[in-house]
């Protein structure tokens, strides 16, 4: 039976190798310090963090995230560690909570390796402190006991670790959050929180899942908007665990058998409408896919490294190493690890299965906004009168199952830019392939985002500019010309670059100051275009001379917050004799690639997620199709 404890409490412990689960409901940095018998760590090196996340005996995650998973190895620590303190802090210098105030109680749960759970413990009652000692696991005669600490510091890690006695505790922090921050510099951001009501939060913008905003990492089924600040509790809860009840019942599933899990069903997610239900769900399957493929990924680390601590032991002795012995060794070890992954890859596989059967259900029965252009559901297309909550722009998945494919959903309106990367950057499947091939790819990544865009607002309320200085991508631009979707033809030449930049620039500043001065949409000048604004830009940044890349970079940082967004179709390595001027551009906007690609950093569990792009199946007209609707919707809409 699993011990409840609370501060202070101790507890024996049946065994000495362990899991040690944290659930922060926020990224939080864990890590943890090997002390002697008064618990003072000696050493920088008795110090497991992101930066240095594996010890003897000892395994910690290497980046801040919600779930974490720590691996002990209690037999092999050093005969000098008699205390191991779990450590949990708040990552600075993020969009997140600075204080444990703001988040729900981190929840820390020590488990045997087959998952049963020892005992946990809740930390309430943090409120200033920006780090904690979790537990303690200490060794009394002989025999390895587990006691609940809960002690905040409102200095941070640097107290935390100066008060364990550790030399130089300000420098290792500032180390520990400079690997953080590395790792938080490619992420997708949290999930979308939810208040106690249930009512739909907007969150500043990943964004993946990705954010995942997965969903990015730079996370997915949503990419995850940027978590907020300190203005309350957050709960990021599996949204179908939720204990409130809708105004309208979600689908119930039909009873299964004794034993079994129960079918899947559509829209069993929470949520004040099919939609929200819908979306809550896709988050739902996309937190429950992280946490499967993170526990599988963590018990395969913790085998390997069981395995070569034993052949260490056993092989540590020259005469062992050689004949019947030291094959018996390697054999028995091999063994033991084989089945610990065995054991975790059959837990895997049920959750993978419980995932597809529910994906096979859920992605038939998305709306168009959430759905692939292969979904029947286009051929019933209308242009819609109202703005849904989310925007579908491409897939997400892992290398353990590649045919699971999340959706990688944003909220609408988008709260930040987007940029499709035309370069070669990391990827295996762009590398080898034709260098202007994969800029007519990333131009279509570019008109299929626009397309969908243009498909989900009503049609008055966004317009689409495009700017392609040398007019190489007209050819691929044609399902958007054609279709008559664009508000005006593209710009090309330095000319029409500047006239494009000029009047969306105009079109911020004079919003930003009706804003500020309280004023309504009457107050702007007579023939503004109100509608949400979207500016394409292809082959940045030939083209653009330092007035216009200034533009650029104003639209980047205050266009989402009065409605104009950014498409970028960009290498990066073309822009790199700018040197950093442009670095704050690309880091506002969410890098979407071409071709698949594994760049979605998730901080939650620390996976790489694969981005695949929206693109219509080959052969396919239903683009066409739908934009030659809204083109005739836009038409026939009374000015």
């Amino acid at each position: 039976m699993t011990a409840e404890l609370v501060r202070g409490q101790n507890h024996p412990l049946p065994g000495t190798r362990l899991e040690i689960r944290v659930s922060a409901g926020t990224p939080v940095v864990a890590g943890a310090t090997l002390g002697d018998e008064q618990g003072r760590v000696l050493g920088a090196e008795r110090v497991a963090h992101p930066g240095s996340p594996t010890l003897p005996g000892l395994e910690v995650s290497r980046q801040a995230a919600a779930d974490h998973r720590l691996a002990v190895d209690l037999e092999a620590l050093g005969e000098g560690v008699h205390r191991v303190h779990v450590l949990l802090a708040l990552p600075l210098g993020t969009a997140g909570p600075s204080r444990f105030a703001a988040v729900a109680a981190p929840f820390v749960a020590v488990t045997a390796l087959d998952g049963t759970e020892i005992a946990s413990f809740t930390l309430t009652g943090l409120d200033a402190e920006s780090a904690v000692v979790a537990l303690e696991l200490y060794r009394r005669q002989g025999a390895w006991k587990i006691r609940a600490i809960g002690q905040g510091y409102a200095g941070g890690l640097a107290d935390l670790l100066a008060d364990q006695g550790l030399p130089e505790a300000g420098r290792l922090a500032a180390t520990i959050q400079d690997a953080i921050a590395l790792g938080a510099s490619r992420s997708v951001a949290a999930p979308p929180p939810r208040t106690s009501d249930d009512a739909r939060v907007r969150t500043p913008g990943p964004g993946a899942a990705v954010g995942p905003t997965p969903a990015g990492a730079e996370p997915p089924a949503a990419v995850p908007q940027q978590p907020v600040g300190d203005g309350g509790p957050i709960n990021y809860a599996h949204p179908r665990r939720r204990t409130s009840t809708p105004p309208s019942p979600a689908p119930v599933a039909p009873p299964a058998a004794p034993g079994e899990p129960a079918p899947p069903v559509a829209g069993d997610a929470g949520g004040w409408s099919m939609d929200e239900r819908l979306y809550n769900q896709v988050w739902g399957m996309f937190e429950d896919l992280a946490r499967a493929v993170a526990a599988y990924r963590s018990a395969v680390d913790f085998a390997d490294s069981r395995m070569e601590q034993e052949l260490d032991r056993a092989l540590s002795d020259p005469r062992g190493r050689m004949g019947s012995a030291g094959e018996r060794a390697r054999e028995e070890a091999r063994v033991k690890r084989e089945d610990l992954v065995g054991r975790a890859r059959e837990a895997l596989d049920r959750d993978l299965a419980q995932l597809t059967a529910e994906s096979e259900v859920v992605e038939p029965a998305l709306p168009p906004p959430y759905a692939r252009w292969d979904n029947p559901v286009w051929h019933a297309y209308r242009v819609p009168m109202e703005l849904p909550m989310a925007l579908r722009i491409g897939d997400l998945t892992l290398p353990e199952q590649p045919e699971l494919r999340i959706p990688m959903l944003v909220r609408l309106p988008l709260e930040r830019g987007l940029w499709i990367d035309s370069g070669r950057g990391g990827s295996d499947e762009a590398a080898f392939m034709d260098p202007d091939r994969l800029k007519g790819l990333a131009v279509d990544t570019a008109v299929a985002v626009a397309a969908r865009l243009l498909a989900v607002y009503p049609a008055h309320e966004f317009a689409v500019y495009v700017i392609d200085p040398a007019g190489s991508a007209a050819g691929r631009l044609a399902p958007l010309t054609r279709s008559g979707v664009l508000a005006a033809p593209p710009a090309a030449g330095a000319a029409g670059v500047s006239e494009v930049l000029a009047r969306l620039t105009e079109r911020v500043d004079l919003v930003q100051m009706a804003v500020r001065a309280g004023a309504g949409a009457d107050a702007l000048p007579p023939g503004m275009d109100t509608a949400e604004q979207l500016l394409i830009v292809n082959d940045f940044p030939h083209g653009f001379d330092d007035r216009a890349l200034n533009q650029l970079r104003y639209l980047a940082d205050e266009g989402p917050s009065v409605g104009v967004h950014l498409l970028m179709v960009a290498d990066r390595e073309d822009a790199s004799e700018y040197g950093p001027v442009l670095q704050p551009l690309w880091r506002s906007l969410l890098r979407l690639t071409p071709v698949p690609d594994d760049h979605l950093a998730d901080p939650w569990v620390g996976h790489a997620w694969t981005y695949e792009p929206p693109l219509a199946p080959p052969g396919s007209r239903v683009l066409e199709q739908v934009l030659g609707q809204v083109g005739e919707a836009r038409a026939t809409w009374p000015h």
